[in-house]
């Protein structure tokens, strides 16, 4: 069996979110039935990122396995004749057999576009939050930063809706970076967060938590107090999904996958 890696992009407006649901559209859906029009198999897309409802990427990533013998380049050429205009295959190669784009991902970048104009032009309604209110914008750049580190997110997620699963649920996260880039010739802020991995809706609550700071209703110095509530009810209000991106993941270096592997060959017959 070869393993196929996919770097896709997507308009995620028109799409139920990544992963399959029956009876309605969505992104992994599209894939999977592409692939078996190429195939012929029944074909399993695993994503690295289960993106919801409404929410677009850039730089999200994919493996399947299959038999067949097409080239990566003409996997790529094949599922974009199929695929809907709204998602395309960005890039196409063949991977190790052990890749897998989900639990080997050591790094998600997201970024969340605020257009801060008095009018949404036309080609971004669906594709970035409008607020063209007043916001401090100094004290919201603030605030980002005091996500960095680890941390308890619980104020910052999504509900299981189980008592249970609540309890059994690790909300630690960790995030590499967490900032505000302002981009002042498009009218526009954006927040750009990169981390380990991410809860449901946690990028969307922090987004609307700094979008309260910016208003005045909460204060950078209140962020540590949400950390330490585990509330969610505390924390501002879920941010709309239209403005959320999944940028990029990151993976280890192959190659140093295989020095490794080298390394233990030669210490074993020592």
């Amino acid at each position: 069996m070869r393993n196929i890696k996919l770097t896709i992009a997507y308009d995620g407006a028109d799409f139920r979110g990544w992963q399959v649901q029956p009876g309605l559209p969505t992104i992994q859906g599209a894939l999977t039935d592409a692939a078996h029009q190429i195939t012929q198999e029944k074909t399993m897309i695993h994503g690295a990122s289960r993106t919801d409802t409404g929410v677009h990427a850039l730089g999200q990533v994919a493996h399947f396995k299959t038999q067949s013998l097409l080239s990566a380049e003409e996997f790529q050429r094949a599922l974009n004749a199929l695929l809907p205009p709204a998602i395309r295959i960005v890039v196409a190669e063949e991977v190790g057999p052990d890749f897998h784009a989900r639990w080997q991902a050591q790094g998600k970048t997201y970024r969340y576009r605020i257009y801060r104009g008095r009018v949404l032009p036309p080609f971004e309604f669906r594709r970035a939050l409008h607020y063209s209110g007043p916001l401090d914008e100094d004290a919201v750049v603030a605030a980002a930063r005091l996500f960095e580190g680890e941390h308890d997110f619980t104020s910052f997620a999504a509900s299981s809706g189980s008592e249970e699963d609540e309890s059994e649920r690790d909300m630690v996260r960790v995030l590499y970076s967490s900032e505000i880039v302002r981009e002042p010739e498009r009218e526009e802020i954006a927040y750009l967060v990169r981390g380990r991995s991410f809860l449901r809706y946690m990028v969307r609550k922090i987004v609307g938590t700094l979008i309260e700071v910016g208003k005045g209703r909460l204060a950078p110095a209140d962020i540590p107090r949400l950390f330490e509530a585990r509330d969610r009810s505390c924390s501002g209000p879920t941010a709309p999904p239209e403005g959320l991106y999944l940028v990029s993941l990151e993976y280890p270096d192959p190659t140093d996958s295989l020095a490794s592997s080298i390394s233990r060959r030669r210490a074993s017959s020592v």
